[in-house]
């Protein structure tokens, strides 16, 4: 039975909306990362099987298969392919499962998952501006126009009973955690500087080191006029890409290569896409399951931060430890570049894993349309 493990994973630092890496293209950003994946590891990129690559918002400067032209942009050997695909915010998640069921099925032997989104160029919405997405059948199927997520937080808060202070509080921590994440050290060996017209960009840019109860509080709600959502408590608007080189255990000796973890057990599940975001409740019920784990077996969980109610409402439905649900901030404080957000969240768990002896860690994420992604990963020994 071949296996699937990961030999790297390594991030760019995440860009705050019209900052640093505005100037930079997707596919540049892309390319950047795939190099830097293979020089990590002195391996020939000729030898790379296959690209998957998320990537939300597939039009203008990320449209034709990003993917694809990063390897071009990379300089690699045109026999190299590559396919971008998306799954919404959980997209280069799902691009480490396609690559992992590769690995493992056989059909590929050395294989990058990751992502790139670059919401400065391509904002946000872009893809609907000309089209309308939804169709007449499932606007009649859910007797609605439209599908918001921010209404979607606003429930989950109600169903779960999470009041603003409580959200406030959770996106303040996030802040706190990832700040003192940088200051420590954390993210310094899976983070590639990167140069572009505006400056190099070293450290996550989004962290508002002097946030607080009072900054967040005078914030005004965003999607309801009495709601508890608002901007302090969502994730950012973001740049970012990062990459997963994954291989089979035999394969990574033939190459000299020593594996940081394994891909141990994977799921995907649909659920109510008018809410849309309660999804990886039932998707971490179905990974644990699989992986004959229990929710108290996992040394760390990384549940995006798309909006506090999100990770919140998954802690009390799972009974989890809060010490250890995203104990290097989230995209509350880093931000989140949707086709990039499920890779960056793999590479940071899987080095928290390897700093802390931790055998196991679980990420999952919610997706627009009412999906959710959950992986398991396990820490292999030096």
């Amino acid at each position: 039975m071949r296996d699937a493990v990961i030999v790297d994973a390594v991030r760019t630092p995440i860009g705050r909306r019209n900052g640093t890496l505005k100037g930079v293209h997707p596919v540049d950003l892309a390319a950047e990362i795939l190099e830097a994946v293979v020089s990590r590891n002195q391996v020939d990129p000729s030898l790379v099987d296959d690209v998957v690559w998320g990537c939300v918002t597939q039009v203008a400067d990320q449209s034709t298969n990003v993917g694809r032209l990063a390897v071009l942009a990379a300089g690699w050997p045109e026999h190299i392919p590559g396919v971008t695909l998306d799954r919404a915010c959980g997209s280069s998640q799902q691009a480490v499962h396609f690559a992992a069921a590769g690995v493992m099925s056989g059909q590929y032997d050395l294989v990058i998952a990751g992502g790139v989104e670059s919401m400065s160029r391509v904002p946000l919405g872009t893809a609907r501006a000309s089209g309308e997405p939804f169709g007449p059948r499932v606007k009649q199927r859910y007797q609605r126009d439209s599908f918001s997520q921010g209404l979607g937080a606003e429930d989950i808060a109600r169903r779960w009973g999470l009041g603003r202070q409580r959200l406030d509080e959770f996106a303040l921590e996030s802040h706190q955690r990832a700040a003192a994440a940088i200051d420590e050290g954390a993210f310094d060996d899976q983070i590639l500087a990167v140069e572009g017209p505006d400056g190099v960009l070293r450290v996550d840019e989004g962290v508002r080191r002097d946030s607080s109860l009072e900054k967040l509080g005078s914030l005004k709600p965003a999607f309801a006029e009495d709601g508890v959502i608002h901007a302090g408590n969502s994730s950012q608007i973001s740049d970012g890409s990062a990459a997963l080189l994954i291989t089979t255990s035999e394969r990574a000796a033939e190459l000299g290569l020593r594996p940081l973890a394994r891909f141990h057990s994977g799921a995907v599940v649909g659920d109510d896409p008018v809410t849309m975001l309660t999804a990886p409740i039932p998707a971490t019920e179905k990974v644990l399951r699989r992986a004959g784990l229990k929710i108290d077996d996992i040394g760390v969980y990384e549940v995006n931060e798309a909006f506090a109610s999100v990770p919140l409402a998954w802690e009390l439905e799972t009974g989890a430890d809060h010490a250890k649900l995203n104990p290097l901030g989230g995209a509350i404080a880093v931000g989140h570049p949707l086709g990039a957000s499920g890779a960056i969240l793999m590479t940071r768990m899987i080095h928290h894993m390897r700093d802390h002896g931790l055998r196991y860690g679980l990420q999952t994420m919610c997706e627009a349309g009412g999906m959710a992604n959950a992986t398991v990963i396990e820490l292999l020994a030096d």
